[in-house]
C-alpha cells in the first residue's frame, strides 16, 4: 500500500471518530455556523438540488464568506466548482477536509485535472468505505493508477479533423479509429468517460482514437455492452464518445450537415449562434437547463442524452412547471408505451421552440447521469440534431447554430478557418429540402433508412 494512501485513510479514520465525538456533543459543526452562514448555505442548498447553479453558487460564496471553515459550506463550494469545471476552486475547496464525500470530490477534481496519481489515492480511500458502491470510482482508481506518464486526451496529427457521418436520423454516429481499427461510435454526451463495447474489452483501458487525422492519445475508456444500443440502431456500436471527449477535442458536431469535427484549439464563435451555459454531473455527464414554462421557475435542468432518439422527455414536476396536467397527456402509438404531449414554452439558449413535442417520464439508467440534484428531464438527439453545437472554453459553454427551419434568416455557418494540416472544408448543405427537425422519432427500430453500415466486416457503409 503507497504511503500516500496509508496516511489518507489513517486521517480518514480520525475524522470519523472525531465527527462521531462531535455529534455525541449536539453538533458542534452546525452549531459554530453563524445564523448568517446557515441562511445562505440553505439557499445555496435549495437552489443546488434544482438545478440553479447560479443562485446557488451565489449563495454558497456567501455562506463561505460568512464562515470560511464551515466544512459543509466549503463542500457545497466544491461541488459547485466541479459543475463549472473549476478544478483548482474544487480542490482548494477540500484541501485538509477527509471523509468520503470530500475525498470523492477532490478525487474527482484530480482526476480531470490529469493528476492521476492523486486522482489513484483519494478514490482508492473511498471505495474502502463498504457503504460506498460507485462503478464509476472503480473503473476511474484502476485507470489512474495504471496511467503513469500518460497525458490523458493529447492530441497529435492535423489540426483540424472531419468526418462525415452516416445519414442515421437523428442518430448521432461517427466514423472513427479505435486503435487502428474502423469503427462506428455514437455520441454520448450523457456518459462522462469514452465506453467501448464490453465484447472486444473487458477491462477499462487506456486507448487512442483517430478522427479524419486527427488522433486523440491516451484516452481513458470504461467497458460496456453495446449490442442493445446497436440493434437498436441498426448499426455496430463499438464505442461511445463521451463528455471529457468532446470538450477536450472541442468538437463540432452537425447532423443537418452530417458533419463531426475536432479541433486541437479553440474555434472563434460562429455567427448565428446562441451561446449556452454547460454543467457537468460528478461522473462527467453533461447538462443543459431550458425554460419550460414563463414562471420565474419555470426552468428545467436536462441531462444531454443522444442515444435517446425523442426530443424531450420531462418528469412529472417538469410537466406541472409548464401547466399540463399529466392525465391529459396522450399515447404515442409510434413509442412504445410512452405518453406525449406538447409543450406550449420552450426555450434553449435564445431559441423559442413552442409546442414542441415532449414525453411523459425519463429512462431509470443509473449508469449515466448519476447526480444529488433533481433533473426535470432528459434532451435528446431528436432535438439535438436541429442545431450545429460546438464545444467551448474547455466544454464550460458550447455555441448553438439553428437548423434554418428555426430561424429562416439564419444563414449556414461558414467552415472553420483553413489551419495548416486541415483536411478541406465539407460543403454538405446545412439542411435538406423537406426536413422536419421537430418530429418525433421512434426509440426502436432501425435509425439508418438511408442504408446501414456493413456489420459484417465493421465498417462504416455508403449511405444512398
Amino acid at each position: 500500500m503507497r504511503l500516500r494512501s496509508v496516511l489518507t485513510l489513517l486521517a480518514l479514520s480520525l475524522t470519523t471518530m472525531s465527527s462521531l465525538g462531535a455529534a455525541g456533543c449536539g453538533g458542534a459543526q452546525e452549531s459554530a455556523r453563524t445564523p448568517l452562514a446557515d441562511k445562505w448555505y440553505s439557499r445555496a442548498k435549495a437552489s443546488y438540488k434544482n438545478g440553479d447553479f447560479e443562485d446557488a453558487r451565489q449563495a454558497a460564496t456567501a455562506a463561505l464568506e460568512a464562515s470560511p471553515t464551515d466544512t459543509e459550506v466549503r463542500l457545497i463550494n466544491a461541488r459547485l466548482a466541479l459543475l463549472r469545471l473549476d478544478f483548482a476552486e474544487a480542490l482548494k475547496m477540500t484541501q485538509g477536509l477527509q471523509g468520503t464525500e470530500a475525498l470523492g470530490l477532490r478525487g474527482r477534481a484530480h482526476w480531470y485535472a490529469g493528476d492521476l496519481e492523486a486522482a489513484a489515492d483519494d478514490l482508492e480511500v473511498v471505495l474502502r468505505d463498504p457503504a460506498v458502491k460507485d462503478p464509476w470510482a472503480r473503473d476511474i482508481a484502476s485507470l489512474a493508477r495504471r496511467g503513469a506518464g500518460r497525458h490523458p486526451y493529447s492530441i497529435d496529427g492535423n489540426l483540424v479533423g472531419q468526418v462525415e457521418m452516416p445519414r442515421a436520423g437523428s442518430a448521432m454516429i461517427v466514423p472513427c479509429e479505435l486503435e487502428g481499427e474502423q469503427i462506428l461510435a455514437n455520441l454520448d454526451p450523457a456518459n462522462g468517460e469514452v465506453v467501448v463495447d464490453s465484447t472486444s474489452r473487458r477491462e477499462p483501458a487506456w486507448v487512442n482514437l483517430s478522427f479524419g487525422g486527427v488522433e486523440v492519445k491516451d484516452v481513458p475508456a470504461r467497458t460496456q455492452d453495446l449490442s442493445g444500443l446497436s440493434r437498436q440502431l441498426g448499426a455496430p456500436i463499438k464505442a461511445l464518445l463521451g463528455a471529457n471527449l468532446l470538450r477536450h477535442t472541442h468538437a463540432t458536431f452537425d447532423r443537418r450537415g452530417d458533419q463531426f469535427v475536432v479541433r486541437k484549439h479553440e474555434t472563434s464563435a460562429p455567427p448565428d449562434s446562441t451561446r449556452v451555459p454547460l454543467w457537468y454531473v460528478p461522473n462527467g455527464g453533461l447538462l443543459m437547463r431550458a425554460t419550460v414554462s414563463a414562471k420565474e421557475d419555470g426552468n428545467a435542468l436536462l441531462l444531454v442524452d443522444s442515444s435517446q432518439s425523442y426530443l424531450v422527455a420531462l418528469n412529472n414536476p417538469a410537466w406541472q412547471k409548464a401547466n399540463i396536467d399529466t392525465k391529459t397527456i396522450r399515447p404515442e402509438p409510434e413509442l412504445q408505451n410512452m405518453r406525449t404531449g406538447s409543450l406550449p414554452v420552450f426555450r434553449l439558449g435564445t431559441f423559442d421552440l413552442p409546442m414542441l413535442p415532449a414525453v411523459q417520464g425519463i429512462p431509470n439508467d443509473t449508469t449515466k447521469g448519476a447526480t444529488d440534484v433533481d433533473l426535470g428531464g432528459v434532451l435528446g438527439a431528436g432535438l439535438i440534431a436541429v442545431f450545429r453545437v460546438t464545444f467551448s472554453d474547455e466544454g464550460r459553454f458550447a455555441w448553438l447554430e439553428p437548423d434554418p427551419a428555426i430561424n429562416p434568416n439564419a444563414q449556414k455557418s461558414p467552415p472553420p478557418p483553413a489551419e495548416s494540416g486541415s483536411p478541406p472544408p465539407d460543403t454538405t448543405p446545412a439542411s435538406k429540402p423537406g426536413d422536419k427537425p421537430l418530429k418525433l422519432t421512434p426509440p426502436k427500430g432501425s435509425a439508418m433508412p438511408e442504408g446501414k453500415p456493413d456489420s459484417a466486416k465493421g465498417q462504416p457503409g455508403k449511405t444512398k
